[in-house]
């Protein structure tokens, strides 16, 4: 993306595009699938979005209809957006876009997938028409919400998030269980999508009581036309103990259930782990020594999201009481990351599948997961916030991201970045000190930099007279704070690099 088209989006505020279904500004415009370029430019794919231009702007002579017919008029400069992306992002496409779907096929355990994005167990993949329409829409697969003999009775309200500052959900909170329909309704709809959808990928995700209940849904799951298991040893909101997250953080049990799940079918099996622990390891070093060809990481977080101040119970309040739920959304993939990181770094495990999730919304998160050695990817949050459409974007933009790169399959990036990641500090080197650099063309003059180091740094800027910063760098150490806290992104890291010993100067990265 280009600078200028990152400080148009700022200053003008995209992010009050509300992402319409059937959006007023597309059925407005005639020439643009105004709404599609506007959902490409949330999902960091604005050059799939600049794409879509004809050589001739066609926004630059129009009344901008799409703007009068905004739910939100007045709010989204939808005309300038369009501009932007004609003049500063399509003449960067020298050869357009790239839509050669084969780089996408990925591998799982030896089943080809069409591309690597699947829908992961819950409530986006619970029914024969969600599924359906999932594939429709160009999802590979799904791992369809977690089959069990238990009956289930959900509780109401069952959601609640934390919201950024434009409305959309940083963190989701669920008390959800496991799918309310019978294992033989289950096995009806596994059949109807085998039937109409064959080269699709079915993960059965499945959940037994004890060691027959694992291997008689395993088998159940197999001749029903499942083509892999995902053994659910990780949901966290189960009200019977010894079921869920408390099989995942015991790996003598997991070890025992995934060799129970191994005696029901020779399809390929998953274990899907609980993140409520300190390593994953020791847990999927269990479930390969029960037969497991896979892991699937990471379900969701142990959490409690707000306390009312008035009634003193935390969301969702269902009838005046609440319980610690599942969290998942965009905040927990930096911890996602580091748990496919281990598993990914791990000799024990190597040549095992890893099926990654955790916060995934857009192309840019899902290849994070892929370069740390992720052979799939599975999403539920996202969905359940903007619907099965956001395929398209993860697809065209990861699409041109290999292209770019030179890969020509998907599976080329798989663990490209795990060299780089460490799980300790101490091997850092620690002898230079970047500086930070100001870019006096960007910089208001706000003064954060100048409080955040005064007050949470090391006291190396100050505002000159004329509200510009001024670093003493016999005072700064570095830490890039300053970097972080701009509301204008005017500080970066500069190529300047110093000696803490003062014994030579260079340049940085």
């Amino acid at each position: 993306m280009s600078e200028s088209f990152k400080r148009c989006i700022k200053r003008t505020d995209m992010l009050s595009c509300a992402l319409c279904g059937n959006a007023p500004c597309s059925a407005a415009c005639e020439k643009l699938d105004v709404a599609a370029m506007l959902r490409s430019i949330w999902f960091d794919n604005e050059k799939a979005a600049a794409n879509r231009f004809p050589e001739e702007n066609p926004c630059l002579n129009c009344s901008a209809p799409c703007e009068n017919s905004c739910v939100r008029k007045g709010l989204v400069p939808i005309r300038k957006l369009m501009t932007l992306l004609h003049d500063e992002v399509k003449p960067l496409l020298e050869e357009g876009i790239i839509e050669d779907e084969k780089r996408l096929e990925a591998d799982f355990c030896g089943i080809k997938l069409e591309n690597p994005f699947l829908l992961s167990s819950s409530v986006v993949a619970s029914t024969y028409d969600m599924c359906a329409r999932a594939f429709e829409a160009g999802w590979a697969g799904a791992a369809f919400k977690t089959i069990c003999s238990i009956d289930i009775h959900e509780a109401s309200p069952r959601f609640s998030a934390i919201k950024g500052d434009n409305g959309s959900i940083i963190g989701f909170k669920n008390i959800e269980q496991l799918s309310d329909h019978s294992v033989a309704e289950n096995m009806e709809i596994f059949r109807r999508l085998k039937a109409k959808y064959p080269s699709k990928f079915i993960l059965a995700s499945i959940m037994g009581q004890n060691d027959e209940e694992w291997e008689e849904l395993s088998r159940l799951c197999e001749e029903n036309g499942a083509d892999a298991i995902e053994l659910n040893f990780s949901c966290p909101n189960m009200a019977d103990g010894g079921l869920g997250s408390d099989i995942g953080q015991v790996p003598e049990l997991v070890e025992r259930f995934t060799a129970a799940a191994r005696r029901g079918t020779k399809i390929p099996i998953l274990a899907k782990l609980t993140p409520n622990v300190a390593n994953m390891s020791v847990a999927a070093e269990a479930a390969k020594r029960g037969g497991a060809d896979g892991i699937a990481a990471i379900n969701t977080i142990k959490s409690i999201i707000g306390v009312n101040p008035h009634t003193y119970v935390s969301s969702p309040s269902v009838r005046g009481s609440s319980a610690v739920g599942g969290y998942s959304g965009n905040a927990v993939k930096p911890i996602a990351l580091r748990f496919i990181a281990e598993l990914g770094k791990n000799p024990e495990l190597k040549g095992m599948h890893i099926s990654g999730m955790g916060g995934i919304e857009s192309w840019t998160d899902a290849l994070e997961f892929i370069l740390l050695g992720s052979g799939s990817v599975q999403v539920t949050t996202a969905v359940m916030q903007y619907g099965y459409r956001i395929i398209d974007d993860l697809k065209s933009g990861l699409i041109q991201y290999l292209s770019e790169k030179g890969f020509d399959s998907v599976k080329d990036a798989v663990g490209l970045a795990l060299e780089s990641v460490s799980e300790t500090t101490d091997i850092l080197e620690r002898d230079t000190v970047v500086f930070p650099k100001f870019h006096r063309d960007k910089c208001i003059g706000c003064g954060r930099c100048e409080i955040s180091c005064a007050d949470g740094g090391h006291q190396a800027i100050r505002l000159n007279d004329d509200r510009n910063p001024v670093l003493d760098a016999k005072k700064c150490v570095g830490c890039h704070l300053c970097v972080l806290v701009c509301p204008q992104d005017a500080i970066t890291s500069s190529r300047k690099r110093i000696s803490k010993n003062g014994g030579y100067t260079g340049e940085g990265h």
